[in-house]
């Protein structure tokens, strides 16, 4: 158990934030994105949304690969070969694979308890 969560998102600025389309139903949970599908958008709709449910105890960090790959994402890729965007919470490779707050609060609630 930690008190405290990393959670990291790495993908392209011009991505989707996931491989569903933004519909009604938002099983993403965000509205303050939509319906751009936009990886930037949504992640700053995230961050917004986690610091207000988890103040103090989380850190959000958006790894944006336009500019290159870093060499621990290109490890990550290599061993897991995970769907963009790529969630980490406190380094680990997660099964989220989007940007959706149920999921993503599960892993972090996985860590802090």
């Amino acid at each position: 158990m930690a008190d405290h969560a990393e959670i990291e998102i790495i993908g392209f600025s011009y991505g989707s934030c996931g491989p569903f389309p933004c519909n009604e139903q938002r099983s993403c949970d965000l509205q303050a994105c939509s319906p751009s599908e936009n990886l930037v958008k949504a992640v700053d709709a995230l961050k917004d949304r986690l610091m207000a449910e988890y103040p103090g105890q989380i850190t959000l960090k958006f790894t944006l690969l336009d500019d290159g790959v870093p060499e621990y994402v290109k490890k990550i890729v290599e061993e897991h070969q995970p769907p963009l965007p790529i969630v980490l919470v406190n380094g680990r490779v997660t099964p989220v694979g989007r940007i959706s707050v149920p999921l993503i609060k599960k892993e972090i609630d996985a860590v802090l308890n």
